[in-house]
């Protein structure tokens, strides 16, 4: 039994790292991995990098990371990434990682992500240089993702996400807003190779459960979806996922 501890959108900022620091402290004794989904500064800027930090001095399990789209606000997803890693945290983008729990081999494979909409509302490359670019990149970090998870031969695989990879988890959201919180090229990706669990962000007024279109379970851990500090899933044999707020 592994016991995997998840959050996203935390928003790090000077007026929020102390309740952050004392949410997560509990943590490392209920959890064996902590894996965060993206948006972990408000502003992406390195001094709130440094505030994360701070956040999880009392985190002693591994702890695995995506940026989200607040992370790169200012172009400086460079040194965010720096600031976690001196840190420990493993920050994900087109790879993967594997680690051991006990006698348990935990695979996480992470990208950011990125839009583009779903089944029967999908953008396309075509037309304007600017649509290409967006459809673009969402294609490039689905393929990246792909093959990252293609790596993993682990007894448990996770994937972690900041866009969504499913349009579930984002009901609750204008339907409008859809192309630009999640594509169905990352669920494509996921099904592709197959996962145990997925977690994602990005979805403030998201819905937390779904699956993608071959079943994989795909949760939406958004703190302001959860409404709680982190959620505990347990994944046993054969692979399931239940799931515990606290906070």
């Amino acid at each position: 039994m592994v016991r995997i501890a998840a959050t996203a959108d935390l928003h790090v900022d000077r007026d929020s790292v102390a309740r952050w620091k004392e949410d997560l402290a509990p943590v490392s004794d209920r959890a064996d991995l902590l894996l965060l989904g993206g948006d972990l500064t408000q502003n992406g800027v390195a001094s709130e990098a440094d505030l994360l930090v701070e956040a999880l001095a009392g985190v002693s399990v591994p702890i695995c990371a995506v940026l989200g789209n607040h992370d790169l606000h200012a172009n400086a997803e460079d040194a965010i990434r720096k600031i976690l890693e001196r840190r420990g945290v493993i920050v994900l983008e087109g790879r993967a990682a594997e680690l051991r729990v006990g006698t348990v081999r935990v695979g996480v494979a992470g990208t950011i992500g990125f839009g583009g909409g779903f089944d029967g509302a999908c953008a396309t490359d075509f037309g304007e240089l600017e649509m290409k670019a967006f459809v673009g990149r969402s294609k490039q970090l689905a393929e990246r993702l792909e093959l990252a998870l293609a790596q993993l031969h682990s007894d448990v695989r996770i994937v972690l996400l900041h866009y969504s990879p499913i349009p579930e988890t984002l009901a609750g959201e204008p339907r409008e807003l859809y192309p630009f919180l999640g594509s169905q090229l990352l669920g494509d990706a996921i099904d592709r190779i197959g996962a145990d669990l997925v977690l994602h962000g990005h979805a403030h007024r998201g819905s937390e459960r779904g699956t993608t279109q071959r079943g994989v379970e795909v949760r939406n851990v958004a703190q302001p979806v959860t409404r709680a500090a982190y959620c505990l899933f347990r994944l046993g044999e054969p692979a399931t996922a239940a799931r515990e707020a606290s906070g």
